[in-house]
């Protein structure tokens, strides 16, 4: 079959009739005609894919029979010993253990609200989320346990617990995962009633730039979500000259945190195909490289950081990666040269994507991959069918193609708003639209680019510079391995433009031969007029994002020296 121009599979599988096609809500916005209205009629289906391995993790493995039959027998405990109803909130604080997905499934099964909680948070973090959230069942892993007890320990009423890998004594209100009666596969999930409109999640943002805030979707954003993988994926087959849903199923090496909303893309791409998740407990290249090795991984998923590591420790090791055949970054903006780099090691063979997703999104709505990504590395791709894009200039209006303005999205995957704050539910939204704080423009054809965040743009005497454009000229530098590039303070002219990079190990590049090579490919005024090189490697959230608050306090410290 010859490989088909995406324009032309994109029409065939858009067009009334066809799996993704769509029809506009009542606020005019779109939706699939087609696929699952709530998360528990997509994930009930799963059953049918039995014994094939769903989830891969250090201790054990779950088929697909094995996980739906376990998830099943969690959330008729929630119904009937626990007396939960739709709408209770549970909240899911662990890190990658296959167990997660059981806990977040039980939840939809049960047609509980479920709130993934960041892994990584402090005591004092995770107490803002639960009383924030208030939850009525806490899932949480051993590791996790003595973070949320001082607010269990406060509570005179305190949700029911369930902790996972955890071999020591609990209180009262707690119960031992492993202690629960085995799963029945015979048995199915709880009979309740769960609608679209209801709420499915509530996903906290990062909090780069504040207090994060609990991003709520519905069932029908979450189903949507659900089949925009599904479609990039039909879609990537059919521009390769395949016909979609053949071939092996897919195996994908997961390392982004299931809390984080990158992973979800990448879960429900798998669920739907009846893949393999291998799961890893903390990033290692070189764990990496055994993990596709042994499972045989063909699908890999990570921000750029991981899979920059990754190639790196690949050719270290002389390892072709034989069974790889996708390379996909999210969760941070991916340097223009990666896709070269995967292109000269591996042709054809390994597809390039990359995206752009956010909380309020529940995942990626825009993707380049393949052909159209090493023609335009610099962008993140088309909309899917379900989401659509406006380019707003000041007061929202619509700007033309090329212009650089605010990113607006709206579609079925959009949140409904944040939790119990209505003053910055209406910040963000307008008349259906969600303002993602982003600068982009649309070029060649309805693709997008991001430019910059709205207030990661450094203004130097007037004139802005676009941190991101910057950063991508330093991880030019054979030497640069990461990069960040900020605003300090200036007396004349405001702001000044600043960066701080770290070099490959043995790398010898200096100060003056990074603002040189910068020069040469930027005017003068985008030029760091600060460059600082450091040793360890860049401060980062769970995302994989810089934060970069922590780097410009350590800046103007060194330069005042303060």
């Amino acid at each position: 079959m010859p490989h088909t121009d995406l324009a032309v599979a994109a029409a065939r599988l858009t067009a009334p009739g066809a799996p993704f096609a769509v029809v506009r809500a009542e606020d005019g916005s779109p939706v699939y005609a087609g696929g699952p209205r709530t998360l528990r009629e997509f994930v009930e289906v799963t059953w049918a894919f039995g014994e094939r391995t769903f989830l891969v993790g250090e201790e054990r493995t779950y088929s697909y029979g094995e996980f739906f039959a376990a998830a099943s027998a969690l959330a008729r405990r929630f119904v009937d010993e626990y007396g939960l109803v739709p709408g209770d909130r549970a909240v899911v604080a662990m890190r990658n253990h296959p167990e997660w997905q059981i806990a977040f499934w039980a939840a939809q099964l049960a047609g509980l609200v479920a709130v993934p909680l960041n892994a990584w948070w402090t005591a004092d973090e995770f107490a803002y989320a639960l009383d924030d959230c208030e939850p009525r069942v806490l899932l949480v892993d051993g590791e996790r346990l003595p973070r949320v007890a001082p607010w269990l320990a406060a509570r005179e009423d305190p949700p029911r617990t369930v902790v996972f890998h955890h071999d020591r004594p609990v209180g009262e209100s707690i119960e031992r995962y492993e202690d629960l009666p085995a799963p029945d596969p015979l048995v199915g999930p709880p009979a309740v009633d769960v609608r679209p409109e209801d709420d499915a999640t509530i996903m906290y943002t990062s909090g780069t730039t504040g207090r994060p805030k609990g991003a709520v979707a519905t069932h029908l954003a979450q189903a949507g979500a659900a089949m925009n993988p599904r479609y990039l994926a039909a879609l990537s087959a059919l521009g390769r000259g395949q016909i979609p849903g053949q071939g092996p199923t897919p195996v994908t090496l997961m390392t982004f945190p299931f809390f984080h909303v990158a992973a979800f893309t990448g879960l429900y791409a798998a669920m739907a195909a009846g893949g393999t998740l291998v799961l890893m407990r903390k990033w290692d290249a070189g764990k990496a490289l055994e993990a596709i090795r042994t499972h045989r991984v063909t699908h890999y998923g990570g921000v750029p950081a991981t899979a920059l590591q990754l190639l790196d420790a690949a050719e270290r090791a002389g390892d072709g990666l034989e069974t790889l055949t996708m390379l996909n970054t999210g969760g941070a903006a991916a340097p223009p040269d990666l896709v070269a780099r995967i292109t000269a090691r591996f042709g054809e063979r390994v597809e390039p994507r990359n995206g752009y997703g956010l909380t309020e999104t529940s995942g990626g709505v825009l993707a380049n991959f393949g052909a159209s990504y090493r023609q335009h590395p610099g962008s993140v791709g088309l909309p899917t069918p379900a989401t659509e894009v406006r380019i707003a200039g000041p007061g929202g209006a619509e700007l033309p193609e090329g212009e650089i303005g605010e990113l607006w999205l709206r579609g079925q995957a959009l949140v409904r708003g944040y939790w119990r704050d209505e003053k910055a539910t209406a910040e963000a939204f307008r008349d259906g639209w969600f303002r993602t704080g982003d600068l982009a423009a649309v070029r060649d054809g309805g693709r997008v680019s991001i430019v910059d965040r709205i207030k990661d743009v450094v203004i130097r005497g007037g004139e802005n510079v676009y941190c991101v454009e910057v950063e991508a000229v330093l991880h030019d530098h054979p030497d640069v391995v990461d990069a960040a590039v900020l605003g300090v303070p200036h007396p004349v002219l405001g702001e000044e433009v600043a960066a701080v990079v770290r070099l490959r190990p043995g790398a010898a590049a200096g100060v003056a031969e990074l603002r040189a090579h910068a020069g040469q490919r930027l005017a003068a005024f985008k030029v760091p007029a600060h460059v600082l090189v450091r040793d360890d490697v860049l401060p980062r959230n769970p995302t994989g994002k810089i934060v970069k608050r922590e780097l410009r306090s350590e800046v103007i410290r060194l330069l005042t020296g303060g």
